[in-house]
């Protein structure tokens, strides 16, 4: 798929996924600070299908996607390098994985991220990004990853 200078691929090396997500999560220190949690990012981005974002031969955005019943996926992960934040990557990334979702019937995609009562700048960026893509809010919880970190559950219904 190819939205205006950005290719986006699906990648078919497990190998080649993992280097993607690792080399733009390490770029991302404000969001993937944690090495643990990478270092599973970077296992889900080998096994799960993953997009890659292509810009003039550069490697600069990927998105990992899980299937967790027939109608329903989540975006395990999903990062921009830095300085091509605002350039529509992660659009065209979001899109591509509503594209892949659809033609396999999924009816729901969602995505975790740190919730609002978390006082993170760079995770309200992360969140208003979500809901200018057609992500509602559903859930504020701290099941997932704690009190010090309430995770947001966003949902895309896709039908």
């Amino acid at each position: 798929m190819t939205y205006d200078r950005i290719v986006i691929m699906q990648a078919v090396d497990g190998a080649l996924g993992a280097e993607v997500a690792e080399k733009v999560m390490r770029a991302l220190p404000q969001w993937f600070e944690l090495e643990e949690p990478l270092l599973e990012y970077v296992e889900a981005a080998r096994t799960l299908p993953t997009f890659v974002a292509v810009e003039q031969s550069v490697d600069v955005g990927f998105l990992t996607l899980e299937a967790h019943t027939p109608e329903a996926a989540e975006i395990v992960a999903m990062g921009v390098l830095p300085d091509r934040h605002r350039h529509g990557i992660g659009r065209a990334l979001v899109e591509a994985a509503v594209e892949y979702t659809r033609s396999r019937d999924v009816r729901l995609l969602q995505v975790k991220t740190l919730g609002p009562s978390h006082p993170s700048t760079h995770y309200a960026r992360t969140r208003a990004f979500y809901e200018s893509m057609g992500f509602l809010p559903l859930e504020e919880t701290n099941a997932f990853w704690g009190a010090d970190n309430p995770c947001l559950i966003l949902v895309r219904p896709l039908a």
